[in-house]
Parts: structure tokens; C-alpha cells; sequence
């Protein structure tokens, strides 16, 4: 258990001392009002807690990725881990900590306005209509996996099928009064309780595994490959672990709680906190993975028999017996469930924030979440497993977006911007890289061509902000200015 327990402190590390220097580079002040405290509503704008506010952004993010994902990326073998560490504390931490903070600075808009604000209209527009579309995917993953979950443990004496239809129907409606319901009635109240479970989950089973005596599958490989199908780590490992290491979910997510903060230095715990968090589950069930199993095949075996759901039903059920087993799983329920219902709501807010429609409103809020919701049940239609694939290059693409703000911001701020700029083009490269040799995109290069196109897209990005920075002065009061890039 030594890899896991360094992981685990070089995270908790990580936010003392890295958290430290973010938070300094964006140059917090308490002697702002924040939009909680100015642009009360009573709906979304609530001043709340910060620790409970802490447990909403812990749960809004930490969806079906962090446990998924690290399972499926369990099969790379100890990379996985080092992918987790490093992404959360540079990568994602700084993601979620600007799309946060910037959302304060700027009103509690939603992202693809800080967005506009320093890359330019064309992004604006861009990021409304790809956030949204985003949305309504995490949306609707997020209730397909839950209620497929639930199906198998509490079936009403139906056949699977249709208690999955019933699953289906009733998470649909908690995900509709989530939405359209002030912030703090539902999603305040509820939160909590499910951090409780999901606090089970997590240290239950890391506790099963060290009292048990498991131990890493590929011993003596270091951080080599062991992937039994011979898939290749660069770029398939770091779009596999998304959530967990880096997810642009999160940043459709952190204005909810940006209109909920009663200081400004509340943002450092609560937004990069909760990706070191999210970054714990992760090594949780990447480590389950590499230590329930004794090799890569045999857990490959279990995800080509049911999938990651599969893998989870079976460590939870050994590992803690048939009512532990029942809670941890409980757990894992409720992260995609206290994802999905916070991703129609922010879909409803970008809505309303790009067309102008205020949310005080209970008709108002009707009007745009009634909508959402039947194309939500339309896409629930579409096979699942090509939701997810989509959903996971959707989500680090808006997030390597969502990086590049975050530099021009530091820019126009007068700030150093590498905190974001390195991060942005590491992420640039994944992505451009994938969307070359994926099978599921109409390229389909071979690593030949794909690796150096996929690099050279990043150099050419970064050469590109950098131009752009020069042209850029430092302003007195960027917040109403929009960047040169557009």
C-alpha cells in the first residue's frame, strides 16, 4: 500500500503548498464583496456555509469519472496514480480554483462568459453552445449509470430492464426538482448526508484492502505499461482519467458555488480542495483496481463481463460483505446522482445567463429546465457506452479551454501565467493527439502521424497565446474588457 499512501499525501501536500501558490497568483482580497453578498436572490445567489459548501462542490464534481475512470485506467498499471497525482494538483486543481474564482470576479457568471471575458466573443458563443451540449451528456450519463446500479439492488420485483426504466423515471424527477428548486432546499440540505456515504464508501474500502493484505498486480514493473490489450498510455491513459486528474465538467460546475461564497478566501479550500478531494476517490478506485485483482487480465475479465459497474458491485461486495457492501455501493450511487442533478442546473443557468432570462422566477425556470429535460430523455435513447466515449474528450477539450482563459486572465491581470499556460498546452496535446488516432473519430491515424500532428497542434497554440499576451496590456479593470484572442 505504499504507492497509495504516498499518492494520497503528495495530494494533501499538493493543496498546502502548490493550493498555496495558485491562490496567491490570482490575488484574493476579503474586502470584496462577493456575489452572494451583493446579488442576492434567494434562488441561486444564497450565501451558505462554506463547509457545506465544500460538500456541494465535492459532490457537483465527483460524478461516475473518478470511479470509472480510475478502474478502466487501473489496467496502465502505477502511471495511473502518478497521472492522478500530478494532474490534480497541477492541472486540475488550478482548473477548478480559476473557473471558481473567475466566475466571483465576474458576477457568478457562468463559464463561458469568464471565458468570453479573455478569449473573445467567438469563444463565448463557442463554450455557451459546447458547455451545454456537455450538460446535457453529463446529465444524461449520470442517470443511466445510477439507475442501471440500482436496478441490480433494488429491482421492485421487476425484470431488469424495466426497473431500469423505473430507476430512470424517478432519478429524472429528483434531477427536476434539483433544477428548478432554490439551491440551498434541496442540494444545501441533501448534500451533507450524501458526503456521509460517500466518506463510507472510500475509507471502507481502502480500509477492506490494507486489513485484507492486497498488493499492486504488476509487481516489479515500476511504470511500465501493463495494459492487456496493449493500449497505449499517451493520450488514451489521460483522457480514460479524466475526472480524477482533470475534468472541464468541473468548470460548468464551480459557478454554482462561486454565487454561494461569503468570502473570496473561501476559494482555495473549496475549489481546489475539492479536485484534491475528487483526486482521493480517484487513487481509491484505481488502487481497487490494481490490488483486487491480481493481474490486468483478470480485471479486464470483470469490465468485459459488466463493465466498471460490474467491478464495483464485486470489490464492494467482498471487500465489506453483503450490508457493507450495500452502503459503499450506496456511495458510488450517489456521486453520479449529485453530479447529474447540479448538471441540468447549470445548463439551465448558462441558458439564462446567455439569453437574459432572470431565474428568480418559478416560470421563468420552467420555461428553460422543461426543454432541457425532454432533450434529456431524448438522449437517454442513444447506447451508453457512446455517450461516455464522446462525453470524456468533450469534457477535457472544454477543460484545456477553460486553462487558456485562466493564462489570459494572469495576463491581463499583470500576473505570471504559467500556472495555467503549461498545464493548457500539456492538455492541447492530449486532446489534439486523441482526436487523431481515436478510433471513434474519422481520422484514425496511426501513432506515426497522430503523435507529432497532435504535439505540433500544441506547440502551435502555445506560440499563439504567447503572441497574443505580448499584444495584451495590463489593465486597471479587465472584468468588462474581453481578451485579443477571438
Amino acid at each position: 500500500m505504499f504507492y497509495f499512501f504516498f499518492a494520497v499525501a503528495a495530494l494533501i501536500t499538493g493543496y498546502f503548498v502548490y493550493g498555496k501558490i495558485v491562490e496567491s497568483s490570482f490575488g484574493v482580497d476579503s474586502c470584496k464583496a462577493t456575489p452572494a453578498c451583493r446579488l442576492a436572490d434567494g434562488v441561486d445567489y444564497v450565501k451558505m456555509n462554506p463547509k457545506t459548501i465544500y460538500m456541494v462542490q465535492l459532490l457537483n464534481i465527483a460524478g461516475l469519472g473518478p470511479i470509472f475512470g480510475p478502474i478502466l485506467g487501473a489496467l496502465y498499471g502505477p502511471a495511473a496514480l502518478v497521472w492522478i497525482v500530478l494532474g490534480s494538483i497541477f492541472a486540475g486543481a488550478v482548473h477548478d480554483y480559476f473557473s471558481g474564482m473567475m466566475s466571483v470576479r465576474y458576477d457568478g457568471k457562468s463559464i463561458p462568459d469568464a471565458v468570453g471575458h479573455n478569449l473573445g466573443k467567438f469563444a463565448k458563443q463557442f463554450m455557451n453552445v459546447f458547455s451545454v451540449i456537455l450538460l446535457l451528456l453529463v446529465g444524461v450519463v449520470f442517470i443511466l449509470g445510477p439507475a442501471k446500479l440500482l436496478a441490480v439492488k433494488i429491482g421492485f420485483n421487476l425484470d431488469k430492464n424495466m426497473a431500469v426504466v423505473a430507476w430512470t423515471g424517478i432519478i429524472f424527477a429528483y434531477y427536476f426538482l434539483a433544477t428548478i428548486l432554490p439551491v440551498d432546499k434541496i442540494i444545501g440540505r441533501l448534500y451533507p448526508l450524501f458526503t456521509a456515504c460517500l466518506l463510507i464508501m472510500a475509507f471502507g474500502l481502502s480500509a477492506m484492502l490494507i486489513v485484507d493484505g492486497y498488493t499492486f498486480f504488476p509487481n516489479g514493473v515500476g511504470l511500465a505499461n501493463v495494459h492487456p490489450k496493449g493500449l497505449p498510455i499517451w493520450p488514451l491513459m489521460f483522457i480514460t482519467i479524466a475526472c480524477g486528474a482533470i475534468s472541464g465538467f468541473h468548470a460548468t460546475q464551480s459557478p454554482m458555488m462561486a454565487r454561494c461564497i461569503p468570502d473570496e478566501k473561501c476559494g482555495r479550500p473549496i475549489f481546489y480542495g475539492a479536485m484534491i478531494g475528487e483526486g482521493i476517490i480517484a487513487l481509491v478506485w484505481a488502487t481497487l483496481g490494481m490490488t483486487f485483482y491480481q493481474t490486468p487480465e483478470a480485471l479486464q475479465a470483470t469490465l468485459a463481463s459488466g463493465g466498471p459497474a460490474a467491478v464495483v458491485d464485486q470489490v464492494a461486495t467482498t471487500l465489506m460483505g453483503p450490508i457493507g457492501g450495500f452502503l459503499a455501493i450506496i456511495g458510488v450511487i450517489i456521486l453520479p446522482i449529485s453530479s447529474g442533478d447540479t448538471a441540468f442546473r447549470a445548463a439551465r443557468l448558462i441558458i439564462a445567463d446567455f439569453s437574459k432570462v432572470e431565474q428568480k422566477s418559478v416560470i421563468k425556470r420552467l420555461m428553460i429546465a422543461v426543454p432541457l429535460f425532454v432533450i434529456g430523455f431524448i438522449i437517454t435513447k442513444t447506447e451508453f457506452n457512446v455517450i461516455w466515449r464522446y462525453f470524456g474528450f468533450a469534457n477535457q477539450t472544454l477543460a484545456t479551454i477553460v486553462l487558456w482563459a485562466s493564462a489570459m486572465y494572469l495576463v491581463r491581470h499583470g500576473k505570471a501565467h504559467w500556472i495555467a499556460s503549461v498545464p493548457a498546452t500539456f492538455m492541447t496535446a492530449v486532446c489534439s493527439t486523441y482526436l487523431c488516432v481515436a478510433p471513434e473519430f474519422p481520422l484514425h491515424l496511426s501513432s506515426d502521424y497522430g503523435y507529432p500532428i497532435g504535439i505540433a497542434v500544441a506547440a502551435a497554440c502555445f506560440v499563439w497565446f504567447m503572441l497574443a499576451a505580448r499584444n495584451t496590456p495590463i489593465e486597471e479593470n479587465p472584468v468588462d474588457s474581453p481578451g485579443v484572442i477571438g
